[in-house]
């Protein structure tokens, strides 16, 4: 990974309430994220995401599956608006759609996920429902790189969250959700300053 901060223009996607983002836009109101938000993308039009991206001045574009006749469509036209924002990162926040492999290619290295458990346990669009369901004394989110297969990228940093034993799904989740705030932010200035280095599995900070 070659990024540099200078000029540095990140994508943030989201298909829901946007609670990432808004940790990503307050990071960026701090000076702890030291890129710019150039664009939200979201598939879902009436997501709270895009209100968030609309208060913080950040430019949105909405692509819905729907208006495609394939996904291979729907992705370019998400390119071409990458494309004219010179896109450098590209950053899902609750973006719940899969990418394709040839997606993923044109951005090597360059897509950023958090997932709400400690990967590679627990992997899909459950996980907090899962591990809480399985009864695991620790979870918590997972920032890493994506790859082709889902939620088996190089894990870039973690977080751990006990389970306590009064706790209900929701409260666990509100638990994860506080530390997903803090490590998205320092896992993407991390990248955006070019301290990551893919090693086999194996992400070295520097």
């Amino acid at each position: 990974m070659n990024l540099s901060v200078q000029g540095m223009r990140i994508a943030v996607f989201c298909s829901g309430n946007g609670s990432n983002l808004q940790a990503i836009i307050d990071a960026r109101d701090r000076g702890h994220i030291t890129a710019k938000i150039a664009l939200v993308v979201s598939d879902v039009p009436d997501c709270f995401a895009l209100e968030r991206a609309e208060r913080a001045g950040i430019k949105r574009v909405v692509v819905e599956r729907k208006a495609f006749r394939s996904k291979k469509e729907f992705e370019k036209e998400i390119l071409k608006n990458l494309e004219k924002e010179e896109i450098g990162l590209i950053v899902l926040a609750g973006y719940m759609r899969m990418l394709s492999p040839d997606f993923i290619r044109q951005y090597p290295e360059r897509i950023l996920n958090i997932h709400p458990a400690l990967l590679p346990s627990f992997k899909g669009a459950h996980g907090i429902r899962d591990a809480f369901l399985y009864g695991v004394k620790i979870t918590g989110p997972t920032v890493h790189f994506v790859t082709e297969d889902m939620d088996a990228g190089p894990i870039i940093l973690q977080s751990a969250v006990a389970v306590m034993g009064d706790d209900t799904e929701e409260t666990l989740a509100e638990a994860i959700h506080k530390e997903e705030h803090k490590i998205y932010p320092r896992a993407i200035q991390l990248a955006i300053e070019g301290r990551l280095k893919i090693e086999g599995r194996r992400v070295r900070i520097f």
